[in-house]
C-alpha cells in the first residue's frame, strides 16, 4: 500500500481532462489489466437464430448426481456432485458459461456451506463440498442465470455502460437548472463540467447548464431510464414467481437419485480440506475457517462492553448502513444525530458519552443511486479515510459494490484502488486501526433487476474486491457466502438474522477477547 499523499478537492473545470468508462489510471494499469483478465467469464453461446427458448438452458430438465464414495462419507471428507445441464427439449448442453451455485445444508442443525463449482465448458459441471458436520446433509444446486442470459448481460454491459443515469441541480438565487451527469459523457453533445476529484482521480461529469456556471451544482440524484431488451431476450430472465412462462433464473435443479447424504463422525485425524470455503453455518452460527473466531453479542450490555472507548466508522452503501442501524437500535443509550441528514445516505452520528462510544455512517460518492442528496453529504470514501486519526480504538467498515454493478469493471476497480491507497495511508499513520471490508451478496432478481444488479454482475465485482483487498491489514467480511449458505431467501438487503451474524463478525474483530 502506498505512502501518504496530500488531499485535495474536486475540480470545477468546464473542459474535461479525460472521459472513458474503461480508463485505468497509469498507476493502476498493469495490475488492473492483469486482474480483470484473470476473472474473465467463460465464453457463452450466441442466442439461437431464429430465437427459440427451447434451445436454451432449462433448470427443470437439468439434473445433478451425487458421486458415490466407497465406505460412505465422514467429517473431513469431500462430497462430489456432477451436474448435467439440458435445454427445454431435454438435450444435453454442449457449451459452458452458465452461472450455478451449490449449497450443502441441514435446516434442523442450522448448518450450511457453499460448494466449489467447476465449469467443464461442455454443459457439465462439478461441485465439491467439504464435510464439516456429523449427520444428514442435503445437496442444493441453483441455476442462477443461464449462459444465454449472460450473453445478453455481456452485450448490455458493452453497449450501454451508461444505462443508469444521473442528474444534478445547479442553483443560483431563484434560478435552478437540472443537467445530466455520469462517469463519462459525450463532450460533442454539449460543454462539460468536470467534477473529477483531484485527490482520488475519480471521474464525474455533468453537462454544463445553459445559463449557470459549473460551480453552482448543489445536488445529486439518480435517473433510471427505461432500459429495454427484446421480448425474446426477456424470456431468458424468468424468476421463480413466473411459473406460467417457465423458469430459468434462480431455479433449483433436481437430483437424479438421492439428494441427501449421511455424514458419519470422523475416524482419526481429519485431513486438510482442499476446497476450503471462507466458513460455514452450524447451530445457526457462522464459523469462519482460517479467520478470527466469531463470538455472540446478543444484548446491549455485551455490545456496549465491546464498543466502550471505541470509534466505529462505517462507509459505503445501504447494505453497510444496515450495520449502523442494527447496532444503534440495540443500544438505547446512544444519542443519534440524524435529523438533518439524508435518510438513506447520512451522514449519521451516534454517541454514548458515558461509555465513550462513537459511531458514524456516511454513504460513498457517485455513482450513488440516491433519489436526491445534497452534495455536502456525499463524499468519496478515500477522502473520508484520510480525515481519520485512526488507532487501536478505531474500527473502519467499508462496503462499496452494489451501485457499480451497471458500470464497466474498470470504473469499480479504480474506486477500490483509491480506497485501498487510503487504507494504506491510514494503517501507515495508525497501525492499530482495524479495517473491515464487506463483500457483495446475492439478491432476489427479476428482468429489470438483472439488467442493473444481476448476481452475475455482483459476482464479478466480488472477485475484484477480494483481490484488491487481499492484505493482512484488512479483514474481509464474508457477506457472499453468509447469504448463499443461509436458508433464508437472497435479498439485496439481507434480513436481520443475517445482519446480526455479520455484526457479530465486526464486533468479534473489534474486541476478540470478548466471549459474549
Amino acid at each position: 500500500m502506498s505512502a501518504p499523499e496530500p488531499a485535495s478537492r474536486s475540480s470545477n473545470r468546464s473542459t474535461p481532462q479525460r472521459c472513458s468508462y474503461t480508463y485505468l489510471s497509469p498507476e493502476n494499469t498493469q495490475e488492473g489489466r492483469r486482474l480483470l483478465d484473470s476473472i474473465t467469464w467463460p465464453e457463452t453461446p450466441p442466442l439461437p437464430k431464429p430465437f427459440s427458448l427451447a434451445l436454451t438452458t432449462s433448470g427443470a430438465k437439468s439434473s445433478f448426481t451425487i458421486v458415490p464414495r466407497d465406505g460412505g462419507w465422514r467429517v473431513g471428507d469431500e462430497l462430489t456432485v456432477r451436474i448435467q445441464l439440458r435445454d427445454y427439449n431435454g438435450n444435453p448442453k454442449k457449451s459452458g458459461g452458465d452461472y450455478l451455485t451449490t449449497r450443502l445444508h441441514n435446516r434442523k442443525l442450522g448448518a450450511g456451506v457453499v460448494g466449489q463449482v467447476q465449469d467443464h465448458l461442455n454443459g457439465t459441471f462439478t461441485a465439491v463440498f467439504p464435510l464439516l458436520w456429523n449427520g444428514p446433509a442435503d445437496v442444493e444446486v441453483l441455476l442462477v442465470q443461464t449462459s444465454e442470459s449472460i450473453t445478453v448481460l455481456k452485450r448490455v454491459d458493452e453497449e450501454q455502460p451508461d444505462r443508469i443515469q444521473f442528474s444534478s441541480d445547479f442553483r443560483l438565487g431563484s434560478v435552478t437548472e437540472t443537467s445530466t451527469c455520469n462517469v463519462c459523457l459525450d463532450p460533442d453533445k454539449a460543454p462539460l463540467c468536470d467534477f473529477t476529484d483531484l485527490h482520488t482521480g475519480e471521474q464525474w461529469f455533468c453537462y454544463k447548464p445553459k445559463t449557470l456556471d459549473c460551480n453552482t451544482r448543489v445536488s445529486h440524484m439518480v435517473v433510471l431510464p427505461g432500459l429495454k431488451i427484446s421480448e425474446e431476450e426477456s424470456l431468458l430472465f424468468q424468476s421463480q414467481q413466473m411459473v406460467s412462462k417457465g423458469i430459468n433464473m434462480k431455479v433449483l435443479i433436481k437430483a437424479l437419485g438421492k439428494a441427501t447424504v449421511t455424514i458419519s463422525a470422523k475416524a482419526g485425524e481429519i485431513k486438510k480440506i482442499t476446497t476450503e470455503p471462507s466458513g460455514y453455518y452450524y447451530g445457526n452460527e457462522w464459523r469462519p475457517l482460517g479467520g478470527p473466531k466469531v463470538h455472540q453479542f446478543n444484548n446491549a450490555s455485551v455490545i456496549t462492553a465491546c464498543l466502550k472507548g471505541k470509534q466505529l466508522h462505517m462507509f459505503g452503501d445501504s447494505t453497510t448502513r444496515q450495520f449502523y442501524e442494527f447496532i444503534t437500535k440495540k443500544l438505547p443509550n446512544l444519542l443519534r444525530f440524524e435529523k438533518h441528514s439524508t435518510p438513506q445516505c447520512g451522514p449519521f452520528l451516534a454517541v454514548d458519552h458515558t461509555n465513550d462510544i462513537m459511531m458514524t455512517f456516511r454513504c460513498h460518492g457517485p455513482p450513488l443511486r440516491n433519489y436526491k442528496i445534497n452534495l455536502s453529504q456525499m463524499q468519496y470514501v478515500a477522502n473520508e479515510l484520510d480525515q481519520l486519526n485512526g488507532g487501536p480504538d478505531t474500527v473502519v467498515v467499508v462496503g462499496v459494490w452494489a451501485h457499480f454493478d451497471s458500470f464497466p469493471m474498470e470504473v469499480y476497480y479504480q474506486r477500490l484502488m483509491a480506497i485501498r491507497r487510503a487504507v494504506g495511508r491510514l494503517l501507515n499513520r495508525a497501525p492499530g486501526t482495524k479495517v473491515i471490508v464487506r463483500t457483495a451478496n446475492m439478491k432476489d432478481m427479476n428482468v429489470h433487476g438483472s439488467l442493473y444488479n444481476s448476481d452475475w454482475f455482483s459476482l464479478q465485482r466480488d472477485k475484484v474486491l477480494r483481490a484488491v483487498f487481499n492484505h493482512p491489514g484488512v479483514l474481509l467480511l464474508e457477506a457472499w457466502e453468509m447469504v448463499q449458505a443461509h436458508y433464508l431467501p437472497h435479498n439485496l438487503h439481507p434480513p436481520a438474522e443475517i445482519i446480526k451474524l455479520m455484526v457479530d463478525m465486526i464486533l468479534s474483530n473489534t474486541c476478540p477477547e470478548n466471549r459474549g
